[in-house]
């Protein structure tokens, strides 16, 4: 079995531990799982990890980011969610009109750039099929 590599705070620069959801949500975290910057709550930034397993879902993100991610992803599954494409259409044609490896086409790792990138660029494509953007984004 790989050993997990550590992962560092983009933005104070230390480690991130996994930590149960409730560290940060209180009650409301279920069986959730977090890795959580090791300043936290000095510095604000944790990502969540798929069920299941210790692989996070993307990159550290403070509350901003992760913000605009939440906001991205409710443009871009739009696109897919209106039946334009299927979701695995969508991912493909996202990483391609961005110019990513497909690999790369995740918005839990994206920069608040990429974000908004994305954001124009699936906010044109509801537009010119009368597809409304959902509220918020």
């Amino acid at each position: 079995m790989k050993k997990q590599k550590r992962i560092t705070c983009p933005y104070c620069g230390a480690h991130a531990v996994l930590q149960k959801g409730s560290f940060v949500y209180g009650d409301r975290a279920k069986e959730e799982y977090l890795y959580v910057c090791s300043n936290y709550p000095q510095c604000d930034s944790y990502v969540g990890v798929h069920a299941g397993t210790k692989k996070p879902k993307g990159t550290l993100a403070n509350a901003e980011l992760r913000n605009k991610r939440i906001k991205t992803h409710k443009v871009f599954d739009q696109v897919w969610k209106s039946k334009l494409m299927t979701k695995k259409e969508a991912y493909r044609w996202m990483t391609y009109v961005m110019g990513l490896p497909f690999e790369m086409g995740h918005i839990g790792s994206f920069s608040e750039y990429r974000c908004d990138e994305l954001i124009k660029i699936c906010k044109d494509v509801l537009a010119n099929n009368n597809i409304e953007v959902p509220i918020g984004a």
